[in-house]
């Protein structure tokens, strides 16, 4: 066994001895969770005419902003990545264990995600559907393949970022939506809040990882936080739609700035103590974080200029953006 399969089966070792820690967790996600479904919250009511409810639902979906749009079909995209993160996840918490249930539970939420959003993309017509599926197809035949997944404690400290990112986003473009059709706004919220609880569950975990194994915990954490790259990167024509959403004030530099300090006061990074020379300095390098951050933001505001985009799962509209 060389140094790195020793390091990666301490760490397993540390995770399997929070089996009582995420059996807590799972009970507490479960008592707060209001567990529902899309059909609950894309059908027309009882005793109302289903064609006219959509038909109503194709003509408020009219008013929708091509921003919003491509948001929506970015974060559709980025919730069908779930067969990529089972994976990551199940590498590491397989077993007859509370964490190989938290998986199998983590990932039944998940999946309504996707599905919700692609009958409301099917229903309202607000994206171009077939072009939708064969970006889904794309997306996932290209793999996600980070280079944090042999360390587990990088995948904790990238799913606790990432799950927050992702509730921002949806939470961000619900409120845009809604303004012309509230029924996406509401979808976006039920996601949202799923979202958070996953955060929650994944930032505890970390926090716990942090008393029993701080220093190699920091440097896992170090060599995440400065930057993520969300799930869908390897999707077509990422790049031009984060950087819309950016501009559309739904999530960007600024907002993982937030993320990052977050995690840093709940995690009490500065208050550590007792580490080696390893976790010393990745607890400064963790610190230094913010600021970096800082002038990431500022210089792509600086440098930001008015363009003009199209996709063709938006129907190829041409819009500006400044």
């Amino acid at each position: 066994m060389n140094m790195s399969e020793a390091e990666t089966l301490a760490k397993v070792e540390v995770l399997a001895d929070l089996e009582a820690e995420v059996r807590d967790l799972m009970i507490a996600h479960e008592a707060k969770r209001i567990l529902w479904f899309p059909s609950e919250l894309l059908s027309a009511a009882p005793d109302t005419d289903p064609d006219k409810h959509v038909r109503d639902l194709r003509r408020r979906a009219e008013g929708i902003s091509t921003p919003a749009r491509v948001a929506l079909a970015l974060n559709l995209l980025t919730e069908e990545g779930l067969p990529h993160f089972h994976r990551l996840l199940a590498a590491y918490l397989g077993g007859d264990t509370f964490w190989s249930k938290w998986t199998n539970l983590w990932t039944a939420e998940e999946d309504r995600h996707g599905a919700v959003l692609h009958d409301y993309s099917r229903d309202s017509q607000v994206l171009n559907n077939p072009v939708l599926e064969k970006m889904q197809f794309e997306y996932l035949k290209s793999g996600f393949e980070p280079t944090w997944d042999k360390d587990p404690y990088r995948v904790f400290v990238y799913t606790t970022l990432q799950e927050r990112a992702t509730q921002v986003s949806h939470a961000n473009t619900g409120k845009l939506a809604s303004e012309y059709e509230p029924m996406i706004g509401t979808v976006l919220a039920n996601v949202a809040k799923e979202e958070a609880r996953h955060y929650v569950f994944y930032r505890n975990v970390f926090q716990e990882v942090l008393k029993r194994d701080p220093n190699r915990a920091l440097e896992s954490a170090a060599a995440i936080m400065p930057s993520i790259d969300m799930p869908g990167v390897n999707m077509p024509h990422f790049r031009e739609m984060a950087d819309v959403i950016r501009r559309a004030g739904i999530y960007g530099p600024r907002d993982y700035l937030k993320i990052v300090e977050e995690q840093i006061k709940y995690w009490a990074i500065d208050a550590i103590d007792g580490l080696n020379e390893i976790g010393k300095k990745a607890q400064e390098k963790i610190m230094s974080v913010p600021a970096r951050l800082e002038r990431v933001a500022d210089a792509m505001e600086t440098r930001s200029r008015a363009k003009t985009f199209a996709f063709a799962v938006a129907f190829a509209r041409e819009f500006e953006m400044e």
